[in-house]
């Protein structure tokens, strides 16, 4: 990081004491010491939030990826059965079938009247 060796830190020192005397030194490095540690916590919590950040917006592009594969599958999926009940195709016209003849019982009471009743039997 900084390219400072033990011969500068200790020119610091003693420039500091001549500065600030013996008195107000040990709180003078207290208060470095404090400012220091708070700069590490505020690098520390940035990167932690930045790293929370990119993996969150990585979460995003893998569930948009595996989203449209998915759309994808259904849409291949879907196609052979879109296929099937096209309007000209005989699946289509079975399917329609069924309702013409629900239609058709509830018109004809004679229907219900000859399919015999079998609680009458006991």
């Amino acid at each position: 990081m900084f390219d400072i060796g033990f011969a500068e830190l200790l020119m610091i020192a003693v420039v500091a004491l001549l500065v600030l005397g013996p008195e107000k030194l040990p709180t003078a490095i207290r208060t470095l010491g404090l400012w220091l540690g708070r700069a590490k916590r505020t690098v520390s919590s940035i990167q932690s939030e930045i790293s929370e950040e990119l993996r969150i917006e990585e979460m995003r592009r893998t569930a948009a990826i595996k989203k449209e594969a998915l759309d994808k599958e259904l849409s291949e999926m879907k196609q052979p059965f879109g296929q099937a009940f096209d309007d000209e195709s005989p699946l289509s016209q079975s399917a329609k079938a069924p309702e013409s003849v629900e239609q058709s019982d509830t018109a004809s009471p004679s229907v219900a009247k000859a399919t015999p009743d079998r609680t009458q039997n006991t």
